[in-house]
């Protein structure tokens, strides 16, 4: 029997490219949503005759009930998050509904993980902060933390080259990020750090090289937390070429407090990014790289563990990492009821098979 899969914002260059990937992968019959009508319907240019398209608006209580009870897995990429209130997965917990997102707002994890008892006892599986970071950046710890006997300091690093292929939601994200102070664990108690502070110089795959990362709110500074027992998780975030890493810092800490806070100020910042990236990706390209950095003990000696990832399109590898997530829940092969981060539901035999499948190559060893 097919299944059915709902993207919800798949309209959108994230959404469109996780159905590129399911058509690729799976024999799902697929349906992407927008909040308005498309009669053009643009996104056959890119998607094909097969997927269908409804309009869907989220706050629409009836609409949503309808598009989300004749589907079997729901995947949510209409952000940013930090403005969403969770309806999506209420709605399939309700109707008994399995559940993947692309979420990356703390406030929205924090929501989604506390309705776990609700989802195991409707037997929905959910998994958030798919994608590509937080998402494959999280069974990349994984993959490492299980070389280990004990594990000590995880430390996360990401770059995005330009606009990272994504839209205008990305960017404005972004800058939402930049608002406020955040938790961090650090040497086993929760600190509190400033966005775009901290710069560390990171050594990325080529074509990146060494890269200025920054301290950046993301939910896997504290899932993390919860899966692995370490004393100390860094996740930090840059972008190539290193002028907007500057920009950026200066916005975050030098531009008032209430400005930066106003929505019609991250509009506006958020489309002239938008402007100069577009014009900056001929030169910088769209790719993103990670890596992860894993220290502790291994047969009683200190052991660091690291691995990296690259890939010249930002918005591919986010459709590699939620739709490895869903072709694996639409084949039966990853079922655990309740809310999960990916690090608490993938394993990393089901993870290295998903990638290698998608011809994506995790570059990974022990550091002397």
């Amino acid at each position: 029997m097919t299944k059915r899969v709902l993207i919800i914002g798949g309209r959108g260059r994230i959404g469109s490219s996780i159905a590129e990937d399911l058509l690729q992968h799976t024999q799902a019959e697929i349906t992407i949503t927008g909040r308005t009508s498309d009669p053009k319907q643009s996104w056959k240019a890119q998607l094909g005759d097969t997927v269908k398209f409804v309009p869907l608006r989220i706050s629409d209580d009836s609409q949503l009930t309808q598009a989300i009870s004749s589907t079997d897995l729901v995947i949510h990429c209409a952000g940013p998050f930090r403005y969403r209130e969770g309806q999506v997965l209420k709605k399939c917990i309700e109707q008994g509904v399995n559940y993947v997102d692309v979420s990356d707002d703390r406030r929205f994890t924090q929501m989604a993980l506390a309705l776990g008892e609700e989802a195991q006892a409707a037997g929905v599986t959910a998994i958030v902060n798919s994608g590509v970071f937080p998402g494959i950046s999280n069974s990349m710890v994984r993959q490492a933390v299980e070389q280990l006997d004990t594990v000590e300091k995880i430390h996360l690093s990401y770059v995005v080259a330009g606009s990272g292929g994504a839209g205008v939601t990305v960017l404005r994200t972004t800058f939402l990020g930049l608002q406020n102070p955040f938790d961090v664990w650090v040497n086993g108690q929760w600190k509190t750090v400033s966005p775009y502070t901290g710069r560390e110089a990171i050594e990325f795959p080529a074509p990146f090289g060494r890269v200025g990362v920054y301290w950046f709110d993301m939910p896997e500074a504290f899932t993390l937390v919860d899966a692995f027992p370490a004393q100390s998780v860094v996740v930090k975030f840059g972008s190539a070429p290193d002028l907007y890493n500057h920009l950026t810092s200066l916005v975050a800490n030098w531009f008032p407090k209430k400005l930066v806070q106003n929505p019609a100020f991250v509009e506006v910042l958020s489309n002239i990014s938008y402007g100069m990236t577009n014009l900056s990706d001929r030169v910088s390209g769209i790719g993103v790289a990670m890596r992860a950095d894993v220290s502790g003990q291994k047969a009683g000696e200190a052991a660091h563990y690291t691995s990296a990832f690259v890939h010249e399109h930002t918005s591919t590898a986010v459709g590699y990492g939620t739709g490895s997530l869903a072709e694996l829940i639409l084949e039966g092969q990853l079922t655990k009821p309740g809310v999960w981060a990916v690090e608490q539901a993938l394993s990393t035999d089901l993870f290295e098979r998903a990638m290698q499948s998608r011809k994506v190559k995790i570059q990974q060893g022990w550091v002397n």
